[in-house]
């Protein structure tokens, strides 16, 4: 039989594994605002994502796609290469944003534009994020930077 030793120890491991799979399970409830998948423009194209999910796109601006809009926004393509996807924001953009330069922007998608509530530009001439060179090369299209 079990001494009260070993029961005692036994109900400190039990008791001490229900603790760490409830923090486990607070932790997680309380990240999951905090994810935000990257999705490339063709990947949001194929595979329409519903319009309540927050996520990022990322690539390149497009060549001569920048127009502002009337009460401050703005309107650009971003592009992998192979597909380009509309988006709008409203907001003051990055000193470091431009055409032809990287980007990643987080929002929803409505269906036709992506509707950004927050835009990310690169921070100097050889930097591009990780997720838009990893869709970029998917694409056949990434150039490496010199």
């Amino acid at each position: 039989m079990y001494t009260a030793r070993k029961r005692r120890r036994i109900q400190l491991l039990l008791a001490s594994a229900a603790l760490l799979a409830a923090s486990t399970v607070l932790v997680g409830y309380a990240l999951r605002d905090g994810v935000s998948y990257f999705r490339s423009p063709t990947e949001i194209l194929s595979e329409l994502p519903p319009a309540t999910e927050t996520f990022r796109v990322g690539g390149l601006v497009a060549e001569r796609s920048v127009h502002r809009q009337e009460g401050g926004g703005i309107e650009f393509q971003v592009t992998d290469g192979a597909s380009s996807v509309v988006v709008r924001y409203m907001g003051i953009l990055p000193d470091l944003f431009s055409e032809g330069q990287g980007v990643v922007a987080l929002g929803t998608f409505d269906g036709s534009k992506f509707l950004a509530s927050e835009i990310l530009a690169k921070h100097d001439e050889n930097y591009m994020p990780r997720e838009v060179v990893e869709a970029l090369k998917e694409q056949g299209v990434y150039r490496q930077q010199e």
